[in-house]
């Protein structure tokens, strides 16, 4: 079943090159996801993550600089109840992103 179709655009002519992955630790119990709908309203948020292990949620994000994650981190993240803390992780290169499901073939 097909979804949507998308237009893919290079970040960096939307001045948008900084990719990072945040660890965000919560204080969410388990099935309730407060905390990942409001981290899914904000425009730098591209992917929200309900992952198993010690973090609640593993979101990605695109900015324009360090400069754009700090005030992302400072005055969105720091102001959504229920976060405990964050691991971010600063992407220095991509290899390989891509959207592409694998179809299988029926033999």
């Amino acid at each position: 079943m097909i979804l949507q179709y998308n237009a893919r655009i290079n970040p960096a002519a939307l001045d948008q090159k900084m990719l990072s992955f945040i660890f965000i630790k919560t204080q969410d119990i388990i099935g309730v996801q407060k905390v990942g709908l409001l981290l899914a309203e904000i425009p730098e948020v591209l992917e929200v993550h309900d992952i198993a292990g010690e973090d609640g949620y593993l979101i990605k994000v695109r900015t324009n600089d360090s400069a754009g994650l700090v005030d992302l981190m400072r005055n969105t993240l720091s102001k959504i109840e229920g976060i405990i803390s964050t691991r971010t992780t600063i992407v220095l290169e991509t290899v390989k992103e891509d959207n592409k499901l694998v179809i299988p073939s029926k033999d």
